[in-house]
């Protein structure tokens, strides 16, 4: 007879060994993904009408860097300014003379805008399939960026006849506000129907569908009763482009997008212990309830900002998610960054392809998520036939 004492357990240091293996697979793909969203951003702030070679466009960055600290520096703090001056090393100015003005001055602040706007919804989508366990939800998906969307064109449109002269009117804050209320409004509603009882995935999924419906006839609506002005500000919102990109909003949104994601990085563990179910969880002693509301509305409000500065771009938190999830799995420690950085990746390449392709006319990038996210979906479909997407 066998030995009953005997385990087929692997020993602790094969299973050790194995973690290793798995978390340096994991850090390698960020490290990696890090590198490919800096050359990308390399490449096209070089792209466009006017070409510029790789090394002007580092040394165009470099160069207005070295100056902006220099120029704080002899402004507040002259004694530093005086030593820093000293140092014989000197960043050169780039050997085109146009190339800092159009480095600086329009291509940066729109591929920051885009890596933001990639990182926001990628998180987002990720956090949105964790709360609610469903692998298809996304911020488009579920109906916020119609809603955020809806809420941007109501700032535009609506808000200085409510607000007559406050401060707020046409500023990016009173934008914000609006969009991620209506946003927030949207995720409420998904919320809500996820907690009935008898709802399944299809069902949510066609909910959010349903709820993008309602927040984008209230768009269509906007844009009838509107004035040529305002029509053309709403046309961005409902194709979805970075023409919305400037320094300040740039300034603006880097601590909106970053406070939200390190918040949403310490979820991770939380988010690990839910996907095993909620009475799991529960047990763990998560508030399974709290954390979905907090999560939710972190995610939401990080979106929402982006959105309200782009318009409707649908399936980046379908696709950043998903293809992170193919390759290091589930655990959300690795999967939320991972997947902030591929949606930032995807979002940057394919706006820079929406700019250059037909220039100097441009396409809004938008089009090209809503052909490329199609085509991903249908790939989604025909993979998980017969077995779950996980």
């Amino acid at each position: 007879m066998p030995d009953i004492t005997q385990t087929d357990a692997a020993p602790p240091s094969t299973v050790h060994s194995l973690y290793k293996a798995g978390s340096g697979r994991r850090i390698t793909l960020i490290v990696f993904l890090l590198l490919l969203l800096i050359a990308a951003a390399i490449f096209s702030a070089g792209i466009g009408t006017v070409a510029i070679s790789p090394e002007d466009s580092v040394l165009s960055v470099a160069h207005a860097c070295a100056v902006s600290v220099q120029n704080f520096l002899h402004t507040y703090l002259p004694a530093v300014g005086a030593w820093y001056d000293s140092i014989p090393f000197t960043i050169p100015s780039p050997s085109n003379p146009q190339a800092e003005l159009i480095v600086i001055g329009f291509r940066l602040p729109r591929i920051i805008l885009a890596i933001l706007t990639g990182i926001s919804l990628a998180v987002a989508g990720t956090v949105m399939q964790g709360l609610l366990r469903n692998p298809l939800v996304d911020p488009f998906m579920l109906g916020l960026s119609s809603a955020a969307a809806f809420g941007a064109a109501v700032a535009i449109v609506i808000g200085p006849g409510i607000l007559g002269g406050l401060v707020l009117i046409g500023s990016n804050s009173f934008i914000i506000i609006l969009a991620f209320f209506f946003g927030w409004l949207s995720m409420l509603l998904v919320y809500g129907i996820s907690r009935a009882r008898g709802v399944n995935q299809a069902t949510l999924i066609l909910s959010g569908v349903v709820i993008g419906y309602i927040f984008s006839a209230g768009l269509i609506f906007l844009q009838y009763i509107t004035n040529n002005d305002q029509l053309r500000d709403l046309v961005v919102w409902l194709m979805g482009g970075m023409w919305g990109a400037s320094w300040s909003a740039v300034l603006l949104l880097i601590p909106l997008t970053l406070i939200p994601f390190i918040l949403l990085e310490r979820m991770s563990w939380d988010l690990n212990a839910i996907a095993a179910g909620d009475d799991v969880a529960k047990n763990l002693g998560i508030n399974v309830n709290r954390l979905r509301l907090s999560g939710l509305m972190i995610s939401t409000f990080a979106a929402s900002c982006c959105l309200a500065f782009t318009g409707i771009i649908g399936f980046i938190g379908l696709m950043g998610p998903h293809i992170c999830r193919m390759i290091i799995g589930n655990d959300h420690r690795y999967l939320i960054p991972c997947s902030g950085l591929m949606g930032a990746v995807i979002l940057l390449i394919s706006d820079t392809a929406a700019r250059t392709v037909m220039s100097p006319v441009e396409i809004p990038v938008g089009v090209i998520m809503y052909v490329i996210g199609g085509l991903f979906f249908l790939f989604l479909i025909m993979r998980a036939r017969g077995r779950g997407l996980y």
